[in-house]
């Protein structure tokens, strides 16, 4: 369900993997009923559905069902890999956890996805993007310090899990071409995140001090000035990254802003120098600031919202903004695969699936005979959803 499992299944479909959505008969994947803006793209597809099942097929299921665990434990012998992202035991109390799968097929790769883990005092707790973005320190170096604290605006703890999914599938795979042995990958999003933020550990624990949010528009509660987002005369913003304070405050015409120049004052009045500094980027329309900034490698790029980026000249130029064709939602904009291969480019064949739409072809495919699979969809054990 939703976007860590998803996702990372998705990742894998895009570089040619044969992925086989097992979702709950009925209603399928949560995600389905979950969307953006109280809007459905072609009037009933979620978005956030959209957006993360491309490149696979669906089969929907009831789990409980003995007649469904033997269905699956027989495709789970030909299987290479199974992703599971529920809370720690519900699958194995299903018949579907790792020594299940082992039993069957040796090797097996098993990834489990969790919010905290396997086990400690967290098991029981729901472990979503959101909530662990706050355990783990995200949300309070993330806003100002006169303001509470901020989530980021997407869904990182579960894309990064993903991720962690995707290397850790591969590496079990790559050791099984070695030891023909599969084994089981435990990911869970805190660790993720907790990975993620490593610098930022690594400072606390380290230096003997701890992030403190600015109140101004500085980048990071560790940072010192310029790093940080201005305003331009025209209402738009430019980042302002990683600079030399002289090279920048030369470009600016505003050598006054040289009393500041010192690694301690740039840290300590970072609040006072922001201000500073955004008064004279506010003398500048968005074009001719960055222009100045460019032409002395002063490391600066746009503010843009969602739709902007779509039209950016080097998104454009990557064709990194694709489509495909769906049954219900007609033609659905998403992102494109954002790694390229020499020999093996990944690409998008098939449309995020409709509920069980390819249960009877993967069904046949496994060896069941027809009648078994009518059998199975009349009594409610399948389900498939039709355009």
């Amino acid at each position: 369900h939703l976007l860590q499992g998803p996702f990372a299944t998705q990742l894998l479909a895009d570089m040619g993997a044969d992925v086989i959505k097992i979702e709950r008969a009925g209603p399928g994947d949560l995600f389905r009923s979950m969307t953006f803006f109280a809007k459905w793209v072609g009037g009933s597809e979620s978005p956030n559905f959209l957006a993360w099942n491309r490149n696979k097929r669906s089969i929907a299921l009831n789990l409980k069902s003995r007649k469904v665990h033997a269905i699956i434990m027989e495709m789970a012998k030909k299987a290479d890999v199974v992703v599971q992202n529920f809370r720690p035991g519900v699958l194995d109390r299903l018949g579907y956890g790792y020594d299940d799968f082992k039993a069957v097929n040796p090797r097996i790769v098993y990834c489990s996805g969790s919010g905290y883990g396997e086990e400690g005092p967290y098991l029981e707790r729901p472990g979503q993007d959101m909530l662990i973005q706050g355990l783990v320190g995200l949300q309070t170096n993330t806003g100002r310090g006169d303001g509470p604290p901020i989530p980021a605006g997407s869904g990182l703890a579960d894309q990064i899990g993903a991720m962690n999914m995707v290397y850790g599938i591969l590496s079990a795979l790559y050791w099984r071409e070695k030891s023909g042995k599969g084994q089981k990958v435990e990911v869970n999003l805190m660790a993720g995140m907790l990975a993620h933020l490593g610098q930022e550990y690594c400072a606390v624990m380290n230096l003997g001090e701890d992030f403190v949010r600015p109140n101004s528009g500085i980048g990071h509660p560790g940072m010192q000035a310029p790093f940080g987002v201005y305003e331009t005369r025209d209402g738009r913003y430019v980042s302002i990254a990683m600079s030399p304070f002289k090279t920048l405050y030369t470009v600016l015409e505003a050598p006054h802003l040289a009393v500041y120049d010192d690694l301690e004052t740039l840290f300590k009045k970072r609040d006072e120098v922001w201000e500073k500094v955004n008064a004279e980027t506010s003398k500048f329309d968005s074009d001719e600031l960055l222009e100045r900034l460019f032409s002395v490698d002063i490391w600066a790029a746009p503010v843009q919202d969602i739709r902007a980026a779509t039209e950016d000249p080097q998104v454009v130029h990557m064709k990194m903004i694709t489509s495909y064709e769906h049954p219900k939602a007609g033609t659905v904009k998403v992102v494109a695969p954002a790694v390229g291969m020499s020999e093996t480019p990944p690409s998008i064949d098939r449309p995020a699936p409709m509920v069980g739409e390819h249960g009877r072809e993967i069904l046949a495919e496994f060896g069941f005979a027809a009648d078994e699979i009518d059998a199975l969809e009349a009594s409610g054990d399948m389900t498939i959803e039709r355009a």
